[in-house]
């Protein structure tokens, strides 16, 4: 039986996450959700991840700001603390043990733009996991295609990732029906990660991550 991870970037969209907490609730489906700083810094946001962490979903961590990859970023003393530690401080009371962070690879790929040597040693010396991906249908690009796309991923892989993005593009449209292709298949739903996408747990690198991060400083 294939494995599914479900995450869902760059909430909390309270119109919409709750809308997908409900439909996930009603399948008993635990999912991941790795949220935007700033987004949790209005009340109705906070309430949204509230009820998803509340529900038994995992809460991480996806910058602050989530405007430019961090391995692009140099210069910045304070860059970690603004783009990471302030957003596991909002996340408060939510947060995971592990302290999930996952970084913003700019359109899903997987390169040394998504840490900056400073970011990386920051999540090391604060006990942060790292979490990756390996299924990343383009739901924010193509709202209306994504699912076949995922699907295609999915049959190629024991255990898939998926990046879907819980936001106003009107993929979220589309959820019910990529799980119930899911659920045709024969899923096994899960909330923790593959090794190969989980190249530092608690602060230690267990997968050699010089590939993830840039020289910048």
């Amino acid at each position: 039986m294939k494995r599914v991870t479900l995450t869902f970037d760059n909430g909390p969209e309270p119109d919409i996450t709750h809308g997908v907490l409900d439909e996930l609730g009603a399948r008993g489906i635990g999912a991941v959700f790795f949220v935007i700083g700033r987004k949790l810094d209005t009340e109705a946001g906070l309430e949204a991840a509230s009820r998803a962490h509340a529900e038994g979903h995992i809460i991480g961590n996806h910058t602050w700001s989530h405007t430019t990859p961090l391995g692009e970023i140099f210069g910045d003393p304070a860059i970690a603390e603004n783009e990471i530690g302030r957003t596991q401080e909002a996340i408060g009371a939510c947060a995971h043990a592990d302290k999930l962070f996952r970084p913003f690879g700019g359109g899903g790929a997987i390169s040394e733009r998504l840490l900056n040597k400073r970011c990386f040693d920051y999540l090391k010396d604060d006990g942060y996991s790292c979490v990756l991906w390996n299924n990343v249908p383009g739901d924010w690009k193509d709202p209306d295609g994504w699912v076949e796309t995922a699907l295609e991923t999915l049959a190629d892989q024991d255990w898939s990732v998926i990046v879907i993005h819980g936001m106003d593009t009107g993929a979220m449209a589309h959820l019910a029906r990529f799980l119930d292709e899911l659920d045709g298949i024969g899923v096994e739903y899960r909330q923790d990660f593959p090794d190969d996408c989980m190249p530092m747990v608690r602060g230690e690198v267990v997968r050699d991550m010089t590939a993830f991060v840039s020289d910048h400083i």
